[in-house]
């Protein structure tokens, strides 16, 4: 890759680490993202589902290839220490979604540059609202497969605190789905030194908690996995008042539906009867927040892109990650147009941090002691991270772009392949 434009991805990617925007507000990288794929000759569509930003390319008949990258930024104060920290208050890319935008505006230069190397649509798809596990669906919900060709494959990638280098890939599920429930228990408020006269909602909360953690360990099998977690319990105002209802905010993660329905299912049960059992004066609500499916990489695909992946990183350099319990909406703009979807982790760690890490379970341990997604710690080494990520991305599309179009199995109903 030219020096020049290592020298201006890296100068972009400072600037959008620290102007940091939140879900559903990511205007101003929206606003960067659309001058760049002008700037190479793209057609470029503006304002879908939000903020959303889709550039195409075309070159002749052939594959239809749609490359991604989220925008948003979390309610996270940065404590990196970083010289380009964000300028905004409470608010930090602490997921690398700067980095996934960074990314792909310097594969769409590379592809734009080498245009007539390959054959067939390129789209890129620049989302917002990730985070509230929304975006994707706007984007699709607003017509984007309307506007631009449907792709045969769609393909991205997620910075992760594995050594700068490497790449994770697996076939089949790989990100949890996950769901955000808000549970609202109803009681009788009073004063505090007549609990006699009331039903106690802040009570009900912490029975309510622990029945509920119980759900993982007891009635999801041990080959299964899911995770469910009680991450917020809201009630009350003083200590002497009991008051008339109280909240949790759940979230739950999981990779089968099989497994996502018993562990929903069993939330409205233990939520229902220990309202019951307290007598409470109403049933309690459930109400949906969030529904982000599985991300389920297709298997055919992905040894196909893990080959041409090899080629960029080294052979032994793309890893199974495992199963991995955060969760994309990426998946949606994939089962949208009845495309298989590839989805692979960027490296983004220091590779000085993993000295003397050797085998794999060396190397897990050094993960583990590191700065996560979502921390106010978190961000990733520029280089070669930035530089990595395009290639992969640049290659990954060319392998398909360069591809007839039958080459390209598409995904039957229900595959999960």
């Amino acid at each position: 890759m030219d020096g020049d434009l290592v020298a201006r991805l890296r100068s972009t990617y400072e600037d959008l680490h620290a102007h940091p925007e939140l879900s559903g507000d990511e205007y101003r990288t929206a606003g960067i993202a659309a001058s760049w794929l002008r700037e190479q000759g793209f057609d470029v569509l503006e304002g879908v589902g939000g903020a959303g930003v889709v550039g195409v390319l075309s070159q002749g008949d052939g594959p239809t290839v749609l490359l991604r990258a989220d925008m948003d930024a979390l309610p996270v104060a940065e404590e990196t220490g970083l010289p380009y920290a964000s300028t905004v208050d409470g608010v930090m890319h602490a997921c690398g979604h700067d980095m996934h935008v960074t990314c792909l505006l310097g594969a769409a230069v590379e592809l734009a540059a080498d245009r007539d190397g390959w054959r067939g649509t390129l789209v890129v798809v620049f989302q917002p609202a990730e985070e509230l596990g929304a975006g994707a669906r706007d984007m699709v919900d607003d017509g984007l497969y309307q506007k631009v060709p449907k792709p045969d494959i769609v393909l991205g990638q997620h910075v992760a605190p594995i050594p700068a280098g490497t790449l994770g890939l697996r076939p089949g599920p790989s990100f949890a789905s996950a769901d955000t429930l808000r549970v609202t228990l109803f009681g009788v408020g009073g004063h505090g030194s007549r609990p006699e006269a009331t039903v106690d909602p802040v009570l009900l909360a912490a029975t309510t908690t622990v029945r509920l953690h119980t759900v993982v360990s007891r009635e999801v099998a041990g080959n299964d996995t899911a995770v469910l977690t009680v991450g917020a319990i809201n009630a009350g105002t003083k200590a002497n008042i009991i008051p008339d209802k109280a909240e949790l905010l759940v979230n739950v993660r999981s990779y089968s539906e099989q497994v996502r329905g018993r562990v929903l299912g069993a939330i409205e049960r233990i939520v229902a009867a220990e309202a019951q059992a307290a007598g409470a004066p109403r049933p309690p609500t459930v109400e949906r927040l969030e529904a982000v499916p599985a991300l389920i990489n297709d298997a055919a695909a992905t040894e196909r892109t893990q080959q041409v992946l090899e080629s960029v990183v080294g052979a032994g350099r793309v890893v199974d990650p495992g199963l991995i319990t955060g969760s994309e909406d990426v998946g949606i703009l994939a089962e949208s147009a009845d495309a298989p979807i590839v989805y692979w982790l960027l490296g983004g760690a220091d590779p000085a941090e993993f000295a003397g890490a050797e085998s794999m379970e060396q190397i897990v341990q050094v993960v583990a002691g590191l700065p996560s997604n979502h921390s106010p710690h978190y961000h990733p080494v520029p280089s070669p991270t930035i530089e990595i990520g395009v290639n992969a991305l640049v290659t990954a599309a060319r392998h398909w772009l360069d591809s007839l179009p039958g080459d390209v199995e598409k995904p039957g109903p229900g595959s999960t392949s």
